[in-house]
């Protein structure tokens, strides 16, 4: 039986919110002196994560913070609300900017790269749009702040203002802002309609917003509008906008595929499926069980095209595109086991996918090498780099002790436990499939014998500003794997209500 939440009103909600828009201005009014600019991003994180963990005590206890701003029509406001789902999503996003702040410092200044005030701004502003999906409270606050991170992380992806910058840049933003015109603005029109109201239910994931005699048919439109128009979860085939951003510089790759962007995405649909539609909705409708077959399919494929690429950024882009369906899938599999191994990866996967990207650059600001062959040996002249870029491997695999293992233990046994074995062996062909192209990585950087055209002699790890922050998300991806209670604790507050 739901047990009933308890609602706290109160303006504390919006207090990362205001922490997180004020500080892309204060980086641009201190933009002269690099050092007090950089400093802003250090103290906006750690005040915008101490004032989300602020927020942890009541809603473990069962109560769920809200704050109304505006009301445009009956039914249509700009709310904010915090429960556990929404505080998975805002930790992560609060808490990695730090790290990423102190990568961003070694990768810029090592490659005295341009705009660099102008890519702090932005950053911080993909930031607040994170913080504002994660607190939403209604498809209109979602869709808005949606939106911000789309807009604001254009210029990030375009950073290097050359053709091939523009043109993946071109692709993002065609991809992301014409899916969500043409699926998703129509979505939340339907589901006005037949709803009278665009708030989420996050009393009942069970029941979710829509009346008992809701037309079947309408509701599939709507329910795959929503899939379709929320292309950030890059599920195929709208997916190629992402291995397209990875003209980005490193930092930015890490933002995109583990803090902000395609978190945004898969928070988005699992937000959508558990409290607009409801668990029991989805499962009459027969809706759950096709969307967890078409991201097994998006699981595998995308795999197998990862296994292609010698290039090292675009072979982690399409793991991120296999790794952002495991959340899709546990959540679409509507088991408790199976929906817990689902948002529990949106964490697992962060701190693991940050440290590879982050590994990515340090590897390229320190040998200014791209390709996977030229490796041979590497790890042996960058082994902090490597051994962080190791954990992290094995944390996509599935290898205890690190998270990723406790994401595809719960994935297994919710597949097991609705007899839907065709998705645990597309889980399992998916796990070959990460070690086919993880381990080659880690036994050419430690085993082999470097190649001849590539000078080792003068290669030395990166700034330690980068190599620390890439080794400490490497350590966490162990610890949440050890204690995975820490994130599990927040999924069992929102999926008792």
């Amino acid at each position: 039986m739901a047990v009933a939440a308890q609602t706290i009103e109160s303006a504390r909600v919006l207090a990362p919110l205001v922490i997180t828009f004020l500080a892309p201005f204060a980086l641009w009014l201190l933009r002269k002196n690099q050092d007090l600019r950089e400093g802003v991003s250090f103290v906006a994180a750690a005040m915008a994560f101490a004032s989300v963990i602020s927020m942890v005590p009541a809603v473990l206890h069962g109560s769920v913070w809200t704050y109304h701003l505006v009301t445009f029509f009956p039914g249509v406001s700009i709310t904010f609300a915090v429960d556990g789902l929404s505080l998975i999503f805002a930790i992560v996003a609060t808490f990695l900017w730090f790290f990423a702040t102190s990568y961003n410092i070694g990768y810029m200044r090592s490659l005295k790269e341009h705009a660099q005030t102008r890519y702090y701004f932005c950053f911080a502003v993909a930031i607040f749009g994170a913080v504002g999906v994660a607190f939403s409270g209604t498809i209109v606050t979602l869709y808005l702040f949606y939106e911000v991170i789309t807009v604001f992380t254009y210029p990030l992806v375009a950073h290097h203002q050359d053709a091939e910058g523009y043109h993946g840049a071109r692709k993002y933003l065609v991809y992301l802002m014409g899916t969500s015109k043409l699926f998703l603005l129509p979505a939340m029109i339907l589901t006005y309609v037949q709803c009278g109201t665009l708030d989420f239910n996050l009393a009942d994931i069970s029941h979710g917003m829509f009346p008992p005699g809701a037309d079947p048919t309408l509701v599939r439109i709507t329910y795959f509008l929503f899939l379709f128009g929320l292309a950030k979860a890059a599920i195929m085939p709208l997916h190629n906008w992402l291995p397209s951003a990875m003209v980005a510089p490193t930092p930015v790759s890490a933002l995109l595929h583990a803090v902000a962007v395609v978190k945004a995405g898969v928070f988005s649909v699992s937000r959508v499926m558990l409290s607009c539609f409801g668990v029991d909705l989805l499962s009459n409708l027969g809706l759950g069980l096709i969307t967890a077959y078409l991201a097994a399919f998006t699981i595998v494929v995308a795999s197998i095209i990862a296994l292609t690429k010698d290039d090292l950024k675009a072979r982690l882009a399409y793991s991120t595109v296999s790794q952002l369906s495991y959340i899709i899938i546990g959540v679409a599999m509507l088991s408790p086991l199976a929906v817990k191994g689902g948002l529990l990866h949106i964490a697992h996967h962060a701190f693991a996918k940050i440290t590879l990207f982050f590994a990515a650059g340090a590897i390229y600001v320190a040998t200014h090498l791209k390709k996977i062959p030229l490796m041979d040996g590497l790890g042996r002249k960058l082994p902090f780099t490597f051994g962080a870029f190791a954990v992290a491997s094995l944390s996509m695999i599935g290898v205890p002790p690190v998270c990723g293992f406790v994401t595809k233990w719960y994935l297994a046994n919710g597949a097991i436990s609705i007899h839907q074995y065709i998705l645990l062996l597309a889980l399992l062909a998916s796990t070959l499939l990460n070690a086919g192209y993880f381990v080659p990585v880690i036994y050419r950087a430690f085993f082999r014998p470097p190649v001849p055209e590539v000078d080792h002699s003068h290669f030395k790890e990166a700034p330690l500003v980068m190599v620390v922050p890439l080794c400490l998300t490497a350590f966490i991806s162990v610890a949440l794997g050890l204690y995975p209670q820490i994130f599990a604790s927040f999924v069992d507050a929102f999926g008792r209500f």
